[in-house]
């Protein structure tokens, strides 16, 4: 079963196009999503150098779109503030969609930065060494979990502490109480912090934007 972005993403003009050039090389089979490797932190540079070899190489015609599934969050800063940002759901991964033959294999396998295809690693009929590895296509149903996983996933809080780190309550009931903490509950943007209270430690809740982390 083909899965198109169109399941995803309201049909646009540019989708209209491909799907009319996929209709028009049956030859070449149906489009699929492959996941590709990259270097580390590169993800979205691949991107932008694959969209502009696509179109310099003019293999726009068979490689149509190039994802990096992203979920929303909410970065929680030194000062209290919260900042917008996008997290990767497979960092270290793009996902592209194409129609794969030995040319736009080049294409995506040569693009810098670009370490290989997830696929199957076929061993050497002679000698020693690596084989090469096979590009093997996502089912439909890995896709359809990805990208419904990026569409549905509610904004997660992330901030940098972790249990054991020294932390200076700001505000509240407990303000300039120091404490270590013992658990992080990003989902409901809060921690459990050991107070010492009246000399005994105590777990206490406590909101992030209440704390800081001390160096």
């Amino acid at each position: 079963m083909t899965f198109t972005s169109d399941e995803f993403e309201p049909v646009a003009p540019q989708e209209e196009v491909e799907s009319s050039q996929e209709t028009s090389t049956p030859s070449r089979g149906k489009a699929r999503w492959y996941a590709v490797q990259v270097a580390s932190g590169c993800e979205k540079r691949v991107k932008i150098n694959l969209e502009q070899r696509i179109k310099t190489l003019d293999v726009a015609n068979r490689v149509f779109q190039i994802e990096i599934p992203q979920t929303p969050a909410v970065k929680l800063r030194k000062d209290g503030s919260r900042q917008n940002i996008d997290e990767k759901v497979f960092p270290g991964y793009v996902l592209v969609r194409m129609l794969m033959d030995d040319e736009t294999w080049q294409v995506v396998k040569n693009t810098p930065h670009v370490i290989n295809f997830v696929g199957a690693e076929q061993r050497r009929r002679y000698g020693r060494g690596r084989g090469h590895v096979k590009p093997m296509p996502l089912s439909h149903t890995e896709v359809e979990r990805i990208f419904k996983q990026a569409q549905e996933q509610k904004p997660v809080v992330k901030v940098d502490m972790t249990p054991g780190d020294k932390i200076l309550v700001l505000s509240g009931p407990f303000k300039d109480f120091e404490g270590e903490v013992i658990e992080v509950s990003p989902e409901r943007s809060k921690l459990k912090a050991l107070l010492s209270i009246f000399g005994r430690d105590t777990p206490v809740e406590l909101e992030f934007n209440q704390v800081q982390k001390e160096s």
